[in-house]
């Protein structure tokens, strides 16, 4: 599992460290100037003559790098620091100068030269910002530069220092202007803007480097990983039968919209549901693409509703109505998608699961007092997902490039794990099948412990990226693919335990 933490969290941990002497920056740059040359050897680049400019800011994130250059230089590195504040950390400085290196102050005049001398690098290290910057992307010189140099054609392999500068450390954010990185050297452990969209598209990878920190048990985000998802992965009993395996109610679909209920019932049944009943005017399409599937009403573990239910569908709406009376009465767990979501009830339990895209949840919130657009909910996902799970009580599941999902006590998830093919119609609806077969399977536990449906929310995210993987590696997929795909996608996360 990748963890993250808030930059208070960090400075808190590094604190007590500083004070007893320990000597966090040199553990810091030293493990940068070694993954510095990992990518050095990685280009078929000979590391003595080696170019490598870095970017000053006037923090510690600054000196890390200078005290970085310091190390390359003295492996033969040609090693250049631009520095773009007055004044920046004195002994990275001192130790740069003192291995050979070069430091240039940039002024507004001198950014022309600035961006040719960085892009004529290997390497260029972003030590611009640290924790301690506020969102809102970079000012100033800095921001001239990094302007200049993404102007000009071709360019090096960016390594940033933590962070890519400008990014919303502890939210994800990534306003104004800010550098890419191919590679981030994040110390003690990840912050979570590396985890959140939109921020986490700025950085292709995510290297922590262990400087003696003791964090929090808890983390601000994190990011399950195939053990993970596995290890809370309903499995059947031995004496399991189906109706101790998770009998799912879906109500989706209809005439118009025939495929959504065709889609989520596929997805539950291939995911492992022991039985699936469907309530709709397409029980016909359905039966004849999945046999499997029982119509009508009867006892279930767990609901799935809203996909491919319009507005103007009065019948399918009102047997959604009627089965969120099972959900408060029962406290059977569900997932609400799509046409549901304006049907949702003034305030729910935590095992009940909103699985909105941007423009979703912008209406459910703007329903209910809360003036946001769908612009908005994308530019600050994790903001607005908090907002939706503190209005409706719900665990939210915000659907993106970058699966966002918050539950009870602040926990915070954020999956990766979808090629950009699965944005394709229909793969909600498989979504929601797979999730809903889940969370019938462990219905009790997640009334039992409510922090368990965000981290099954949150497996089913990586599962759902996971099949559209199989079904066409590296290709273009389509719902119904990735739900055929899912046997196989949890036959290899379940051998990955």
């Amino acid at each position: 599992m990748l963890l993250s933490w808030t930059s208070a969290q960090v400075r808190a941990a590094e604190e007590p460290l500083l004070v007893a002497g320990v000597p966090l920056m040199a553990r810091a740059s030293s493990a940068l100037a070694g993954a510095v040359l990992r990518v050095v050897r990685e280009r078929g680049t000979a590391v003595p003559g080696a170019r490598v400019v870095l970017l000053v800011g006037p923090g510690n994130n600054g000196g890390d790098a200078l005290h970085a250059g310091a190390v390359l230089r003295r492996r033969g590195v040609d090693v250049h620091a631009l520095a773009l504040a007055p004044h920046v950390h004195d002994e990275g400085r001192a130790a740069l100068l003192a291995a050979g290196g070069r430091l240039t102050l940039v002024d507004d005049a001198g950014v022309p030269a600035a961006a040719a001398t960085a892009a004529r690098a290997d390497v260029l290290v972003d030590g611009v910002l640290g924790l301690g910057a506020r969102p809102g992307g970079l000012t100033g010189v800095a921001a001239l530069l990094v302007t200049a140099l993404r102007a000009l054609p071709g360019s090096p392999v960016v390594v940033a220092v933590d962070t890519p500068s400008g990014i919303g450390v502890d939210d994800g954010t990534a306003a104004g202007v800010v550098l890419p990185a191919d590679l981030t050297v994040t110390f003690g452990g990840a912050k979570p803007g590396l985890l959140l969209p939109p921020a986490a598209g700025l950085t292709r990878a995510v290297q922590v480097v262990d400087i003696g920190l003791e964090l929090p048990e808890r983390p601000a985000v994190a990011r399950l990983e195939p053990a993970d998802a596995a290890a809370v992965w309903p499995v059947p009993a031995p004496d399991a039968h189906k109706y101790t395996r998770g009998v799912l109610g879906v109500v989706a679909g209809a005439r118009r919209y025939p495929g959504a209920a065709v889609l989520a019932t596929t997805a539950a049944v291939l995911a492992g549901a022991g039985m699936v009943r469907y309530l709709g005017e397409v029980g016909d399409l359905v039966v004849a693409r999945r046999p499997e599937v029982v119509l009508g009403a009867g006892r279930v573990q767990a609901w799935v509703f809203g996909p491919g239910v319009s507005p103007d569908d009065a019948a399918q709406r009102r047997r959604i109505e009627h089965a969120f009376e099972g959900v408060r009465l029962r406290g059977e767990p569900a997932v609400v998608d799509a046409g549901a979501l304006e049907l949702l009830p003034a305030h729910v339990p935590a095992h009940v699961v909103l699985t909105p895209h941007a423009g979703e949840l912008a209406r459910l919130l703007t329903v209910r007092g809360e003036r946001v657009t769908r612009e908005q909910v994308e530019a600050e996902p994790l903001r607005w997902a908090r907002v939706a799970h503190d209005v409706t009580g719900a665990t939210v599941l915000l659907k993106g490039p970058v699966t966002v999902v918050v539950g009870v006590h602040q926990a915070t998830y954020a999956q990766a794990d979808a090629p950009a093919w699965l944005a394709t119609a229909g793969a909600g609806d498989v979504l929601a099948g797979l999730l809903g077969a889940v969370l019938a399977a462990r219905a009790d536990d997640v009334l039992a412990d409510p922090t368990l449906t965000p981290a099954l929310a949150a497996a089913a995210a990586l599962v759902h990226g996971h099949a559209a993987h199989v079904a066409n590696p590296g290709g273009p997929v389509a719902a119904r693919s990735v739900a055929q795909a899912l046997p196989e996608a949890i036959r290899a996360l379940l051998t990955s335990r």
